[in-house]
C-alpha cells in the first residue's frame, strides 16, 4: 500500500514535500526489480552515466559526443540510442541573435549507439540535424528523431542509419514518443504549442492537437488511447485523445513557478510525475480525479524523469548539482543522490 498522502494545502495548493531521509546508499524496496540500470545523458560534458539502480551507484561513464540529450533503449535493453548535437546550448538570458553568433559544429550531429553489455559507444548514426530526442519503434527497426532546428521528424533505419522518411512537424520539435501498441508517434512542438500525431509505419500525419504553451514531453496511457503533455510556459498538463488529437483538454495547472518538463506515467497507481524545471520539484499528479498530490523537492532543476522498480523508484536528473535524485515514490522522499556528469538532462531505465 502506498504511503503517499495528500499534503496539507495552503491557498488551495499542495505544500511541497521535503527531501526527507537522504541516505548515502539505497536500501532496496520490497518487490523492487533486480539488475536494473538508469542511463543519464550529461549535456555539458558529452557523456552518459550508467547507474546500478539497486545500489544507487554510478558504474560507468561513456563518452558519446557533443551535447547529448534524448535517450531511448531498444526493447531488449541491449542498445541505447543517444541524440547528440553540435549546435550550441543557449539558455536564458541569451537571445536568439546572441545564440546565432555562437560556434556551431553540424558534423557532430547524430545518434550515438551504445552497447549496454560492453558499456561502450559502438558507432554514430549520421544524417540528422540538431537532434534533441529519439524514440525506438516497437520492433526495434526504426528510430524517430526530433530535429530541433528544422521542424522535422527524421525516421532512420536503426541498423544502417539510413534516413527512411522526413516528416514536417511544428517548430522546435522536442518530445518524441511511440505509443505502447506501436502504431503512432507523437511529437511536441515548443513554438507552435502543438502535438503532431504520426502513423508509425506510413509516416502520414494523422492530426495535430493544440495544447499548452511550449510543450516539452509526453507520456502515453497503457492502452495507447491518450497522451499526457507537459507545457513549460503556462505550467499546464494536457490530455489528448490518440490518434484523433481531439478532444484536447487541460488536465491541471501547476503553480506559477513550475516549468513542466519531463513526464512519467504510473498507470498502476494512476499517477503522473512531472519535473518542474527551475521550480526545483517533481510534481505528483493524480489522474482520477485530476489533482496535485505532492511536490517533492529534488534539486535546482529537475528535468527528465523516469520510473523504475515497477513504479517504486523515480529518477530525476538535476543539472545544477550534477546529480540524479532517487525518489521513493511511496514515501514521496528522496532516498539517495548519485553523482552524474556535468549538466545531467534525461534519464531512461532498463535492464
Amino acid at each position: 500500500m502506498s504511503l503517499l498522502r495528500e499534503p496539507a494545502t495552503a491557498g488551495g495548493k499542495a505544500a511541497p514535500w521535503p527531501c526527507l531521509g537522504l541516505a548515502v546508499a539505497w536500501v532496496a524496496l520490497p518487490g523492487a526489480a533486480s539488475a536494473e540500470r538508469a542511463y543519464v545523458s550529461n549535456e555539458d560534458d558529452g557523456t552518459v552515466t550508467v547507474i546500478d539502480a539497486d545500489r544507487s551507484a554510478a558504474i560507468a561513464t561513456i563518452a558519446v559526443g557533443k551535447r547529448p540529450r534524448g535517450l531511448a533503449l531498444s526493447g531488449d535493453g541491449k542498445l541505447l540510442y543517444v541524440a547528440v548535437s553540435g549546435l550550441p546550448k543557449c539558455p536564458p538570458p541569451l537571445s536568439d541573435a546572441q545564440c546565432a553568433q555562437l560556434s556551431r559544429d553540424p558534423d557532430a550531429d547524430g545518434v550515438a549507439v551504445i552497447d549496454t553489455t560492453a558499456l561502450a559507444r559502438t558507432r554514430i548514426l549520421k544524417g540528422v540535424s540538431d537532434p534533441e530526442r529519439v524514440a525506438v519503434s516497437r520492433d526495434g527497426r526504426r528510430l524517430y528523431v526530433s530535429e530541433e532546428n528544422s521542424a522535422q521528424l527524421a525516421v532512420l533505419d536503426a541498423a544502417r542509419g539510413r534516413r527512411l522518411a522526413t516528416v514536417a512537424v511544428g517548430r522546435e520539435p522536442e518530445g518524441v514518443r511511440v505509443s505502447p501498441n506501436g502504431r503512432w508517434v507523437l511529437v511536441t512542438s515548443e513554438e507552435d504549442n502543438t502535438v503532431t500525431i504520426i502513423d508509425a509505419t506510413s509516416y502520414a500525419v494523422l492530426a495535430r492537437a493544440t495544447v499548452g504553451a511550449r510543450p516539452r514531453d509526453l507520456a502515453f496511457s497503457s492502452d495507447s488511447r491518450f497522451a499526457y503533455v507537459s507545457a513549460e510556459a503556462d505550467a499546464s498538463i494536457y490530455r489528448i485523445a490518440v490518434p484523433a488529437g481531439a478532444p484536447a483538454s487541460e488536465l491541471l495547472k501547476l503553480s506559477p513557478q513550475a516549468r513542466p518538463m519531463g513526464v512519467a506515467l504510473d498507470t498502476q497507481r494512476g499517477r503522473l510525475y512531472v519535473g518542474t524545471g527551475r521550480a526545483g520539484t517533481v510534481a505528483v499528479v493524480a489522474l482520477d480525479p485530476p489533482r496535485l498530490l505532492a511536490e517533492i523537492a529534488c534539486g535546482g532543476r529537475p528535468w527528465g524523469v523516469a520510473l523504475g522498480a515497477g513504479g517504486e523508484r523515480l529518477y530525476s536528473p538535476d543539472g545544477p548539482t550534477a546529480e540524479v535524485a532517487v525518489v521513493d515514490t511511496a514515501a514521496a522522499a528522496v532516498k539517495a543522490r548519485v553523482a552524474a556528469g556535468k549538466g545531467p538532462w534525461a534519464v531512461v531505465v532498463g535492464p
